[in-house]
């Protein structure tokens, strides 16, 4: 189940492309295990499009950061008691924040949203970038899965 709120009015076609993205990147076979072999797995996740401010008061209430981001990842590590499906936990993404790194890198708002979800998705899955040791191999891992996904042209702008 994919569950894609939006409570922002952002232009239509910028949203449109937004939650098209997020549906195409989960619709493929979710990578399972260290190798990132495609499998068929069940699991869910909620993605949030929203804005800058919305990021940026998570950010400074959970992770002590007074500034907005373009994605946060909430982890759950919790199943369905009726299904017994994981749920991996929340995803947030900054649509105006996404708009501004696809422009500044040269491609499309839904090629931006597709690297967030594969990059929030990973934080899920317990990768994180907080030393230049896990940041090499979250890239590493984040590459790999964009490039199943054939969408190895999309490339993470370091700021």
């Amino acid at each position: 189940m994919i569950y894609i709120e939006s409570k922002q009015d952002f232009s239509d076609a910028a949203l449109l492309d937004a939650k098209r993205a997020a549906r195409l990147t989960l619709d493929i076979s979710a990578p399972v295990g260290n190798d990132f072999e495609f499998e068929s797995a069940s699991a869910d996740m909620t993605i949030v499009l929203t804005d800058d401010e919305q990021l940026h008061e998570l950010n400074r209430e959970y992770l002590g950061i007074d500034a907005p981001t373009d994605v946060l990842s909430f982890p759950a590590a919790e199943s369905d008691p009726e299904t017994g499906v994981a749920y991996l936990g929340d995803i947030l993404i900054s649509i105006p924040r996404a708009t501004q790194q696809a422009q500044a890198a040269g491609h499309s708002v839904e090629a931006e949203v597709q690297l967030l979800v594969v990059h929030g998705t990973l934080h899920l899955l317990g990768h994180d970038h907080a030393t230049a040791e896990e940041k090499a191999r979250m890239w590493e891992s984040q590459a790999e899965v964009m490039s199943k996904l054939g969408l190895s042209h999309i490339k993470v702008q370091d700021t």
